[in-house]
């Protein structure tokens, strides 16, 4: 399969997962004008707020952007654009509404998924500010959450020692299917109870990803013996870029990738 046709479907693929774990909660919502009157876009798949225009339009520019996941080899330090998702970051460090939010997330078993919603409905209902933008720098172990069930059976249930041996970030809890036309419900979709990475992709948040954390990442577990491949690292570091779930934006490195977001507007939060 060529680079292009390669791009072509796993873009594809992206917006079906998204948009599919979406439409698992449709049955369950109600009528499209209770959740407009509540505040609510009609698309209960993306769960944006009635008046993010361009925060949907954002949304719809980065589900075409190309993601490259077909390396044979990383090296440590990225050099060229086509080594990152630099089209899809363009779009984050270019977007036109705002507030703009970057969050610098680095402890895997932090509350940092419950901060970011907390933020999100702060932001949207609270400030009346639907085209509010939440980005994830995701680095250190919250990493971990980033990547695919694949890469988790294969390297990360051992290395966390058996602790998880799926990726617990992605679930959409029983709350997600709920009906987002009462915003306010305890336990409903925009709750504690539903703190999960497709959800807040869901309501248009960005998950970044860290070049740097694969490195060395696959350099830990080299050390660590755990290659069952046998790869070398530059191979691994490939194998674990790859394996980014879908919607995430691969960066050239978080902590460099910080200081472009705060000079196009995005204000820090830790």
């Amino acid at each position: 399969m060529s680079n292009e046709s390669n791009l072509l479907s796993r873009r594809e693929a992206m917006k079906r997962t998204v948009l599919g774990a979406g439409a698992v909660a449709v049955g369950a919502l109600g009528a499209n004008a209770s959740a407009m009157a509540a505040g609510m876009s009609g698309n209960p798949a993306n769960l944006l707020p009635t008046g993010a225009g361009t925060l949907q339009e954002l949304s719809d520019r980065l589900a075409k952007a190309p993601r490259r996941r077909d390396f044979k080899t990383v090296g440590m330090i990225l050099t060229s654009p086509e080594q990152w998702d630099s089209e899809a970051l363009d779009e984050i460090l270019h977007y036109a509404g705002g507030p703009k939010q970057v969050w610098d997330n680095t402890a895997l078993t932090s509350p940092w998924l419950n901060l970011m919603r907390n933020s999100m409905n702060v932001q949207i209902w609270s400030f009346k500010h639907p085209d509010f933008l939440a980005v994830s720098a995701t680095h250190g172990s919250a990493h971990f959450a980033l990547y695919d069930n694949y890469i988790w059976n294969k390297y990360l249930a051992t290395l966390t020692k058996g602790k998880w041996k799926a990726n617990a970030w992605l679930k959409q809890p029983p709350a997600s299917a709920t009906n987002p036309a009462d915003f306010d419900d305890p336990e409903g979709v925009f709750s504690p109870h539903d703190n999960s990475i497709i959800v807040l992709q869901r309501r248009g948040a960005v998950f970044l990803a860290c070049h740097n954390e694969v490195w060395e990442l696959t350099m830990g577990l080299h050390t660590k013996g755990i290659n069952p491949d046998h790869l070398s690292h530059e191979e691994m570091a490939a194998e674990f870029t790859n394996h980014l779930v879908p919607g995430v934006v691969l960066t050239p490195g978080i902590v460099g990738t910080l200081p472009e977001l705060q000079l196009a507007g995005y204000q820090y939060a830790k």
